[in-house]
């Protein structure tokens, strides 16, 4: 059977093109990857559960700090040169945790480590939509194909890696990351992508002058109290050694991967998208409370974090593609702005988890992260007139899917 011509431009790149996707699978899997050893790590470390889940804080505050200023950056120096300085950062900066002797070290090395993703991640697909063969289409495709295998990856190498040792991941990101450091050095010549220059100051102009930008960055501080209490404290409960944590975070990233991609845009090509948001916020609360009820039946909770994983992957998208038509703002600005502001309830979330359960057992984490989850419907709800101008168009074009899933899962 013949190849259509779409599947073969599909297939035949050039080199450049696949040094970045994989590079972007290797960051993708920086999400999910220290999941598995976070009790090792508490273990081993002498460390608290609450100090342990800094390890999560560190990299998001820096991240969300981050995103503030990436187009900045890649605007004035190129955005060859910021994918390099990002792989460099995680480089030096897992290598270092890896080798480092207590958790507040590697706490600090986590922050370079977001750093770094943000300045990669952020810059990953404009790269290869310049530089692929066969028009952008085949880019996101092979753009949403990383994302995917990262997501999904990232846990169960954590997990496999972590039967080892809890310094495994750490080791073998940075060295992965080295390999995707030196394929770009040596594949990604020229910079194929156009400077845009963005004022440092546009991110922060936005949240102030734009009602509705600012509206759906409070959401989602609320939607991240509950995204990464499921994802970081889980863990702790389970009572799971490495490789089964690995498994079960492999699941929860296929469920991210699969809805963000696919699903996302079905339900928003014929829904409008507060409804969707409204809806699967107040799901995504219900798994929550589901998960406090069950929380000492492992095999329940692994279902709660997978059902999660498939409320997450949609609300990902929808969260950002509403971002990018609630404002006339460039993509660029407005989810910088976004992001920013989003990642502050990703870094409060885990340690408040811990301090949480420590205080009345491990239901509350949950249970207080559903109330944070619903308190975000609830926005939705009653910012519907603020938000009229993002339901006016159902369906959304690939390329604008693509911006939302990368700078949705950034994290």
């Amino acid at each position: 059977m013949s190849r259509s011509p779409a599947t073969s431009s599909l297939l035949h790149q050039p080199r450049a093109v696949w040094a970045v996707a994989f590079a972007a699978v290797i960051a993708f899997m920086g999400i999910g990857l220290v999941d598995p050893i976070l009790p090792a790590i508490s273990a081993q470390l002498d460390a608290s559960p609450t100090q342990a889940e800094l390890l999560f804080t560190s990299y998001l505050l820096v991240t969300g700090l981050a995103m503030l200023v990436t187009s900045w950056v890649s605007g004035r120096i190129g955005a060859r040169r910021t994918l390099l300085i990002g792989l460099g950062l995680v480089v030096v900066f897992a290598a270092c945790a890896g080798a480092a002797g207590d958790v507040n070290t590697i706490i600090g090395l986590r922050a370079g480590w977001g750093l770094g993703n943000a300045l990669f991640i952020s810059t990953a697909l404009a790269t290869i939509v310049g530089a692929a063969a066969g028009g952008a289409g085949n880019a996101i495709i092979l753009y949403e194909a990383a994302l995917g295998l990262g997501i999904a990856i990232g846990p169960l190498l954590g997990g496999l890696l972590g039967e080892v040792s809890w310094r495994a991941p750490f080791f073998g990101t940075a060295a992965l990351m080295a390999i995707a450091f030196v394929a770009l050095l040596v594949m990604l010549r020229d910079d194929t992508t156009p400077r845009v220059r963005v004022p440092l100051r546009a991110p922060f102009s936005a949240l102030r002058r734009e009602r509705g930008l600012r509206r759906l960055a409070v959401t989602a501080v609320l939607y991240n109290i509950g995204f990464f209490t499921l994802l970081a404290y889980t863990p702790f409960p389970l009572g799971f050694g490495a490789i089964e944590l690995g498994l079960t975070f492999f699941g929860w990233g296929v469920g991210v991967a699969v809805t963000s991609v696919w699903v996302a845009p079905l339900l928003t090509a014929r829904y409008r998208r507060t409804s969707v948001l409204a809806v699967t916020l107040a799901l995504l609360s219900a798994d929550l409370l589901a998960a406090a009820a069950a929380v000492g039946s492992p095999a329940a909770l692994v279902v709660c974090v997978v059902v999660g994983g498939l409320l997450l992957g949609v609300l990902n998208t929808v969260f950002t593609e509403a971002v990018m038509e609630a404002t006339d703002l460039p993509r660029t600005v407005a989810s910088s702005a976004y992001s920013s502001v989003r990642f502050l309830g990703g870094a409060v979330a885990p340690p408040l988890a811990a301090w949480l359960a420590s205080q009345a057992g491990d239901w509350l984490p949950y249970t207080v992260a559903a109330a944070a989850v619903l308190a975000g419907a609830i926005v939705v709800r009653a910012s519907r007139d603020l938000l009229a101008r993002v339901d006016a168009h159902l369906a959304e074009s690939p390329a604008v899917e693509a911006v939302a899933i990368s700078v949705g899962d950034a994290a």
